[in-house]
């Protein structure tokens, strides 16, 4: 009865403790949101502050209960408390009490507190370590986990042999979490103690044997920290680690790739080797006779890339779609670090994509973007508008932005971002418009085409009113005039009459050192600068006080009897000032200018030491050395080695032997084929792919891993699917695999394919193009594979194969497997081609020329553009025909071509200039399938004219061709094929032939030619010749140089001419003013600064011949 009652008193005090604390804890949650003033009205004593003690009290009985809700509540409050950063140590005892609980989420609580202080109270965490181990033998996976992690977590050298057995028995358990777990431990216990090491290595061996991807990544990062360098472990495990790659977690991922990356560097030889030739693209038949050419070409063997490299660019190639930004960047960097030089461009979309996230990211990837864009320009010049600066933009992530678009600035681009950065200077981010200065100097620097241009725009700035843009602005003038000081000396008498508006010191300094340097091109007025600062000397600043001495000394040397008081008033100055280093340069220059016995020889070369010729500043980006660093990592981000840094180590000259990769065991990738009993035939160990493709086959079954990831094409063509897989299979036996697309690497099995699908299906050949279109794994566009195999074909899908043949370059295979169905007789042409039939243009009359402009004003009518009429393209009034040689007779083995510009739009495609090529067999034999070869670079937009299957002897063929040169004068390079042989040939485009006429009313002209003006326009002083001062004269010079129209104008001495170019159609205007005695000012406004600048030459050109 007295053990009833006192249970029942036990019972009754804990629910009444129950009860108090909670509606204690209730009456705190309900004083929260009172207001003070309804405190002061309840209360008249102030509210004691919650004593700890007294809440730890509460937790430690409740801790102690039997009830395991109360446990639970206690653990979840003193959770709550570490994550707010409360102390809770002093409840270690009580807690550690519950390790032996069934309860498992207590039990997870519990081991969540361990974790954290397991490491302060060691003495009473070891008094539970056989609890500890016993945990280690549950049943539930989730509880042996959590147990080896607090286990691992203590930091006490005593019970590390514990450790290590754990870790050890840890390895070999069943559930792929646990061996995780285990993976984690051994980095915790390699820090405790390193002497373990070795025990380590054993385990990290096992583990990374293991077949999960959820243990990959884990000991992955546990070799990388304990055993990085003993690459010997992972030869084994290479195939499989590239074929689980797509399937591990995203910072596993991360972790793979970067000790794939250095293992590459060591195992495999370099794709980048100068003058190595790939072998999918040698051609055995481009000699006709042995020669030492030939012999040379024999001994130099083509770079063949090993399988397992390919294996790896192919299965790191999905995940760059991963939306993981780790994972994007450092599958990029791999590329950038591994992949063949032509194949990197791949990764340049993804980085694109990583640039829409947030800031922090886009900082990462500019930085390595701008590393990219100094070595490649063409990897991120299509996505040149995604680097344009945004309002919303840090200033960090502008001036990474400017950095790539300074990078990526050519001839071809720079007017455009030479407009983007005008607006970049009126930014009200001072440090931002400064940068911009720079990157105009640089741009400057780096294309001499704009640097009259950019210096003009410069000191247009000089009138600005902030002072950082005017002080940043002669900062760079000073270097740029360096270059080319004799031409600029009018800008140095402006930057001295702005001097005494100047007050930034750097600035004042900048213009202080050009009139010291170039004093003999500013005589009269550099003296009277030197009085100016004088005057003001002891209040300037120290830099600029040092510039001014030297300004002194350089006059006293070149103009002594002007500035000699002067000079030495300075020096006096000097000599007692503040700053010891102005009073050192002041005794120095004093000794070495001024004669006196103790001067000696010095003063002898003085004028050598002082006017020497300096070499004029390198501007050049601050990632130019970056490059040392590999990709993504943080000694890249800072431009310092940090600690832990691992250096990528150079290619290997010659590969190591790459059967260490063999295994004898299932690659890991059958783990999941329908078919388990086929892999078990024996099977030679060279087929490392070809096993699992011949099964694959077999089977049916969709290609997975790598062989997702090696094909862009559209997989729905059953042609496809067989030309793929047959190129595969062809590689994987010979043990070798190429460095572009497998497909052309077996070009005489392909092709016995094609046979064999032409034989059993027929009716395949009417499909399009791009049906009939392959992709190999670079990323390089489809290649049209028999457009034109039949006349009926060629006749009623002509444009398709144009638009194909135009953006890829056809290759041998294709001619070889055409069928020649027009050997009859030349005039079995489909009625589009008789362009290409037509005779030379020496030979058309003038009326001919008169209906084809008729014929272009008739389609003119019918343009839907929105062009104003005002200003609408018209045809030339007036087109001399210059012809250029293409390809000499002796070079062309009795081939040869020439070229001219018909002035004419292109029928191809609007964006395109016109060519017309005469082509003429002088051999004494037939010349077959003359065609178009492959183009430089890839990228080239050229409208190729249809093969020529036979070409008579003295027979001649005049061809049209479209050419986009996107208004550069850059040359168009490309093959001009027969069957046996290949030529190179390059057609030059002058700047004038860029062009089309345009057609404007004065007044039109008046207002477009006010919208560009500043670094829009060029002008310059031309002396005309006697014979060229006429109106018709002039007319007929400026459009034997240019494709313009002539502009109407009521007065004699002015002249104007209007165009567009023809890829973007930006205007093009010319204008001459007629001066006295034979002068004109020839000014020429465009955005495309650099045509102009080619422009202004050749027409001056032209005026001035008689």
């Amino acid at each position: 009865m007295d053990a009833g009652l006192s249970s029942l008193h036990v019972e009754t005090g804990g629910a009444m403790r129950t009860a108090m604390v909670s509606a204690e804890n209730l009456h705190f949650s309900l004083k929260v949101g009172v207001s003070q003033e309804e405190q002061a009205l309840t209360h008249t004593r102030p509210i004691p502050k919650e004593n700890p003690k007294a809440r730890n009290e509460d937790l430690k009985e409740m801790l102690e209960s039997n009830k395991e809700s109360l446990k639970l509540e206690a653990m979840k409050r003193i959770v709550g408390l570490i994550a707010k950063g409360k102390n809770s140590s002093e409840l270690f005892p009580a807690v550690v009490k519950n390790v032996a609980s069934k309860n498992i989420e207590l039990k997870k609580l519990v081991y969540v507190y361990l974790v954290r202080y397991a490491e302060e109270q060691q003495d009473l965490a070891l008094l539970s370590i056989s609890t500890f181990q016993r945990a280690l033998k549950d049943p539930n996976q989730f509880i042996r986990a959590s147990m080896l992690r607090v286990l691992s977590s203590f930091r006490v050298p005593i019970i590390v042999p514990i450790m290590m057995l754990a870790i050890k028995d840890a390895a070999s358990d069943l559930s792929p979490y646990v061996r995780k777990t285990s993976a984690h431990a051994i980095q915790k216990l390699y820090s405790l103690d390193p002497d373990q090491k070795e025990h380590l290595i054993e385990v990290i061996e096992k583990l990374l044997k293991d077949k999960s991807t959820l243990v990959a990544g884990s000991v992955v990062m546990a070799f990388e920290e304990v055993c990085p360098d003993r690459i010997d472990l992972i030869h084994k495990n290479y195939r499989k680690l590239c074929n689980l790659l797509v399937d591990v977690e995203e910072w596993g991922q991360v972790v793979i790739i970067s000790m794939l990356t250095r293992y590459a560097r060591t195992q495999f030889v370099s794709p980048w080797k100068e003058g190595a030739t790939f072998d999918e693209n040698d051609e055995k038949s481009f000699y006709d006779s042995e020669s030492e050419e030939t012999k040379v070409q024999a001994e130099a063997k083509p770079y063949v890339m090993d399988p397992d490299h390919r294996l790896l660019l192919r299965n790191t190639k999905p995940l760059l779609q991963s939306r993981n930004t780790a994972v994007v960047m450092a599958v990029a960097q791999l590329y950038w670090h591994l992949a063949p030089k032509h194949e990197v461009g791949i990764v340049t979309k993804s980085l694109v994509r990583l640039l829409r996230s947030h800031r922090e990211v886009q900082y990462i990837v500019l930085q390595n973007i701008a590393t990219m864009s100094i070595q490649r320009k063409g990897m991120f010049e299509p996505f040149m508008k995604s680097f344009y600066v945004r309002s919303t933009d840090a200033t960090h992530i502008k001036t990474l932005k400017l950095e790539i678009l300074t990078n990526l600035a050519n001839e071809a681009n720079i007017s455009t971002i030479l407009r983007e950065f005008q607006t970049y200077v009126k930014s009200q981010d001072k440090a931002f418009a400064a940068a911009t200065i720079q990157a105009i100097g640089r741009c400057a620097t780096n294309i001499s085409e704009v640097t009259d241009t950019c210096l003009n725009g410069l000191v247009l700035l000089l009138s600005n009113r902030d002072e950082t843009v005017v002080a940043e602005s002669v900062v760079v003038i000073k270097k740029l005039l360096q270059t080319q000081p004799t031409q600029h000396s009018e800008i140095i008498k402006h930057m001295a009459k702005l001097f005494d508006n100047i007050t930034v010191p750097m600035a004042r300094a900048s213009i202080l050192w050009l009139m010291g340097e170039y004093c003999d091109r500013v005589p009269k007025i550099a003296p009277d600068v030197l009085r100016k600062m004088a005057k003001t000397f002891t209040t300037e600043d120290d830099l600029v006080k040092l510039q001014t001495v030297n300004l002194a000394a350089k006059l006293y040397l070149t103009n002594s009897k002007q500035t000699k008081l002067l000079t030495q008033y300075i020096l006096n100055l000097g000599k007692y000032d503040q700053n010891y280093d102005i009073r050192d340069r002041t005794r120095f220059i004093r000794q070495l200018i001024v004669p006196s016995e103790k001067s000696g020889a010095l003063y002898k070369y003085a004028r050598r030491i002082l006017l020497a010729p300096k070499p004029a500043p390198l501007l050049e980006s601050a990632f130019k050395d970056r490059d040392r660093f590999q990709l993504g990592t943080l000694s890249h981000s800072l431009n310092s080695k940090v600690t832990g840094y691992q250096e990528l180590s150079d290619w290997p000259d010659v590969a190591p032997d790459p059967t260490v990769r063999n295994v004898e065991i299932i690659e890991p990738v059958k783990e999941w084929a329908p078919m388990l009993g086929k892999v078990k035939k024996s099977k030679p160990v060279d087929k490392f792919y070809s096993d699992d493709e011949e099964e694959k086959e077999n089977d049916g079954s969709e290609s997975s891993g790598s062989e997702d990831s090696s094909s862009d094409s559209s997989e729905g063509s059953d042609s496809e699917e067989e030309s793929s897989e047959e190129s595969e299979k062809t590689s994987s036996d010979s043990g070798k695999s190429s460095s572009g697309s497998e497909r052309s690497s077996s070009e005489s099995e392909s092709e016995q394919k094609k046979k064999k699908r032409t034989k059993k299906a027929p009716q395949k050949q009417n499909k399009t193009p791009a049906a009939d279109s392959d992709s190999d794994e670079n990323g390089n566009r489809p290649v049209a594979q028999e457009s034109s195999s039949s006349p009926e074909i060629s006749s009623s899908s002509e444009t398709d194969s144009d638009d194909s043949d135009s953006n890829a370059p056809p290759k041998k295979s294709d001619v070889k497997s055409k069928p020649k169905v027009q050997v009859k007789s030349k005039q079995e042409v489909s009625l589009l081609d008789l362009d290409d039939f037509s005779p030379p243009p020496a030979d058309i009359p003038k009326t001919a020329l008169a209906i084809s402009s008729s014929l272009l004003s008739d389609l003119e009518g019918l343009s839907l553009s929105n062009v104003s009429s005002a200003m609408q393209v018209t045809a030339p009034s007036f087109g001399p025909v210059k012809t250029y040689e293409l390809l000499h007779h002796m070079t062309g083995k009795g081939l040869s071509a020439k070229y001219h510009f018909p002035r004419q739009p292109c029928l191809y495609q609007p964006s395109m200039v016109a060519v017309q090529v005469i082509l003429t067999n002088n051999s004494d034999h037939i010349l077959e399938e003359v065609h178009v070869g492959d183009r430089s670079p890839a990228s080239l937009n050229i409208h190729c004219f249809n093969t020529i299957e036979r070409l008579e002897p003295e027979a001649s063929v005049t061809v049209s061709m479209g050419i986009d040169f996107s208004d550069s004068t850059q040359a168009a390079n490309f093959q001009l094929c027969t069957k046996e042989d290949r030529f190179g040939v390059s057609i030059q485009p002058a700047v004038g032939e860029l062009l089309m006429p345009a057609s404007m009313t004065q007044q039109d002209f008046s207002k477009e030619q006010g919208k560009l003006l500043g670094m829009n326009e060029t002008s310059a002083t031309v002396t005309m010749a006697t014979a060229n001062i006429s109106s018709h004269a002039i007319s007929k010079q400026v459009l034997s140089v240019a494709n313009v129209g002539v502009v109407s104008s009521n007065q004699n001495n002015s002249h104007r001419f209007a165009g567009r170019t023809v890829s973007s159609g930006a205007l093009v205007l010319v204008s001459l003013e007629l001066k006295e005695s034979a002068t004109a000012l020839l000014t020429i406004n465009t955005e495309k600064t650099v045509m102009a600048s080619m422009l202004l030459r050749d027409l001056k050109q032209a005026l001035a011949q008689v």
